[in-house]
């Protein structure tokens, strides 16, 4: 409840219904995540807790360096490692060595015993020796001055220093006692920051350990400290102390790769979701370190990046470094960039619909040009391209593209919906040619889709041009051209920001046979962008760096070879700026006859649901509502096969000629039909 109060739009009205302590247990809980949300908050708990861990560490090291110099815990320890490491030869140097430690450790506990028992002799001599010398100090301190009392004057200083001394102690030792705490605690301190006990994200920045070599001790060691009781425990109990678990550890491009074979208890799900703390004890940062799910049972993959190489650029396309470069639609594939194993990536468009979706800026719109700039030097392959951002980045299509049209505003957005609809009127028109026709690929491109499916507008027919439901026209449009559009070479490529439900609906989304996705905010908006399965599989757009990452996919579907028993590859993608776009363009152009483009197609037929619904009824005065839908789905397939209940619903109301209940059905009202026909005609 005290989430609901905090979330929901209408808190004041719960507010009320809640009882004091709760209403005070709901502000502390504001009030701590506003809090935790606070980056000076969060620099403070990091000094905090980077200083507390120098202490506790470094009291830690003091105390194992003295258990260790005291037994044969060291020995012990190095026996147990040679041992799982299979160096026998080692195994037994070390228990040489740990012998030879307990007969020495034994005469020295033996010399102590016998210098214990002589103690009480070895007292007296040194006191009958001191008082000899003394007394003859002070015979020699007479005889020299003549003055027989100088005979004691010798042990008469020592008196006095005895006491000078009890007096200086009597005086410092109060202070000393207060200050002693202190000085064990700083020098604890200093052992624990020399150490850098701290964890890596308490660590000041230029202080983190940015790395090193990947050994099977430190991935162990890394995945027994995730603070998973029983991963840990199974690891401790292991004979070779977890080392069965690892399959060998190779290089896999800049990087390493190795899988690790969970013990029974520990599910996959767990160590996904503690990969910040994995990388952290594997030393990277985490978007260095990707975890995945093999086809083996109960096992990880882990592909661990080396330090700082994933910062590093990947190199120009080469689109641009081979002036020579062709496309083939149909058995070739466009350089789309590297994985991160650092292998050359290339994905084949052949008959696939695509989308690409992430937050603004973050390389969008490159990525899907790449593709387009591929693409265009197979001279067969017609462009329709829809820029809803409309701000040049797609200008050098100018001359390429049969149609482009740029722009941001509900026209623009309602002109590339009428686009998208000659696509799939073009599409129809191909499925209807003799057997064994064969067509020239058509490729619609919409950057920025998002804008034409909030589009607000209505057509003359009150279909809004936007929207997710089976009256909105871009939707069905899409919608159809996934349907059937492949078979004849009809495609549909999509780039939309930052998905949700309204605008990039799951029937859309899931058409696309090449789904993929920059970072985006939430685990959730990644699962609507590359599908459930490809998440639950390792693929996380979510964890890359807003930013950082530009121009970095995860891409999961058709078309892009897969690694046996993954679901998602993360490709970093490469950049080809305007200018060498326009070089790359101006090459396609060369090897074509030259293309007029136009900025605006002609609507189609506008389809008028009213007016069709007043057919379907006929004479009759009343009709059931779903057999009005059945009757749509008749006169037109492609139209209304998708129409339900609340579509016709939303279209009636919008003309005050709601369906209404007669005898228990709902049924639509052929005179109130009539009304709004003839009432729409004449506005």
């Amino acid at each position: 409840m005290t989430d609901l109060l905090i979330k929901t739009p209408h808190a004041p009205i719960a507010e009320a219904s809640l009882t004091h302590s709760e209403r005070r247990r709901a502000r502390y809980l504001k009030l701590t995540r506003a809090a935790l949300n606070d980056e000076r908050v969060r620099s403070v708990g990091r000094l905090i807790v980077r200083h507390g861990a120098y202490a506790i560490g470094g009291t830690r090291a003091l105390a194992r360096r003295a258990w260790d110099g005291r037994t044969a815990a060291r020995y012990e320890r190095m026996i147990r490692a040679a041992e799982s490491a299979g160096l026998m030869e080692e195994v037994r140097e070390w228990e040489a060595r740990g012998h030879a430690f307990r007969e020495a450790r034994h005469r020295r506990r033996m010399d102590l015993l016998a210098a214990l028992l002589n103690a009480p002799k070895a007292i007296a001599s040194a006191l009958a020796t001191g008082a000899g010398v003394l007394l003859l100090l002070g015979l020699l301190l007479a005889w020299a001055n003549n003055d027989v009392s100088d005979v004691l004057a010798p042990a008469h200083a020592v008196i006095e220093t005895v006491r000078l001394v009890a007096l200086i102690a009597g005086v410092v030792w109060d202070p000393m006692l207060f200050a002693l705490p202190w000085i064990a605690l700083a020098a604890v301190w200093a052992i624990g920051r020399h150490s850098r006990t701290a964890p890596q994200w308490a660590l000041p920045p230029h202080q983190r350990d940015d790395g090193g070599p990947v050994t099977p001790s430190i991935v162990v060691t890394a995945f027994r400290d995730l603070g998973i009781s029983a991963l840990r425990r199974a690891i401790e109990d292991m004979g070779d102390v977890g080392a069965a678990m690892l399959s060998p550890i190779v290089m896999a491009g800049c990087g390493v790769e190795v899988d690790v074979t969970l013990p029974s208890g520990v599910s996959t799900d767990e160590i996904q979701k503690r990969r910040r703390k994995l990388a952290e004890n594997l030393g990277r940062h985490e978007h260095e370190v990707f975890v995945t799910i093999p086809e083996a049972a109960r096992t990880v993959r882990l592909w661990i990046a080396d330090s700082g190489a994933l910062d590093e650029p990947i190199g120009p396309s080469p689109l641009v470094t081979d002036p020579d470069s062709r496309a083939d639609y149909r058995t070739g594939r466009a350089p789309w960039g590297q994985s991160l194993r650092g292998d050359a990536t290339a994905v084949s468009l052949y008959q696939r619909h695509l989308l690409i979706t992430g937050l603004s800026n973050q390389g969008k719109t490159a990525a899907l040009r790449a593709l387009a700039l591929w693409l265009a030097l197979d001279a067969s392959v017609e462009f329709w391209i829809g820029d809803l951002k409309g701000v040049g980045d797609w200008a050098m299509f100018e001359g390429l593209a049969s149609v482009l049209i740029q722009g941001p505003t509900d026209e623009h957005a309602c002109a590339v919906t009428e686009m998208v609809e000659a696509g799939v009127q073009e599409m129809e028109r191909r499925l209807m040619a003799p057997p064994g026709s064969v067509f020239d690929p058509l490729v619609i491109l919409v950057d920025e889709a998002q804008v034409a499916f909030m589009n607000p507008v209505k057509g003359p027919d009150g279909r809004p041009y936007g929207g997710s439901k089976a009256t909105s026209r871009y939707f069905m449009a899409a919608r159809r051209i996934h349907n059937q559009g492949r078979a004849v070479s009809v495609t549909l490529w999509q780039g939309t920001q930052n998905p949700t439900d309204q605008n990039l609906p799951v029937l859309v989304r899931e058409g696309a046979h090449i789904r993929s996705s920059l970072v985006v905010g939430t685990e959730s908006q990644s699962k609507m962008a590359l599908g459930d399965k490809a998440v639950d599989g390792g693929a996380a757009p979510h964890l890359l760096r807003q930013g950082l990452d530009k121009g970095t996919l995860v891409v999961a579907g058709d078309g892009v070879e897969l690694e046996p028993g993954q679901s998602s590859i993360t490709i970093r993608t490469h950049f080809i700026d305007d200018e060498q776009a326009r070089e790359i363009t101006n090459r396609a152009k060369a090897a074509r006859s030259g293309v007029a483009t136009v900025h605006k197609l002609t609507p189609v037929r506008d389809v008028d649901p009213l007016a069709d619904i007043l057919t379907v009824l006929g004479t009759e005065p009343r009709m059931r509502t779903q057999e009005v839908l059945q009757r749509l789905a008749e006169r037109d397939p492609g139209t209304y096969r998708e129409w339900h209940n609340s579509d016709l619903r939303e279209l009636l109301e919008g003309f005050d000629a709601a369906p209404h209940k007669s005898d228990g059905v709902m049924v639509v009202d052929r005179q109130k039909v009539r009304d709004a026909l003839a009432e729409r005609d004449a506005a």
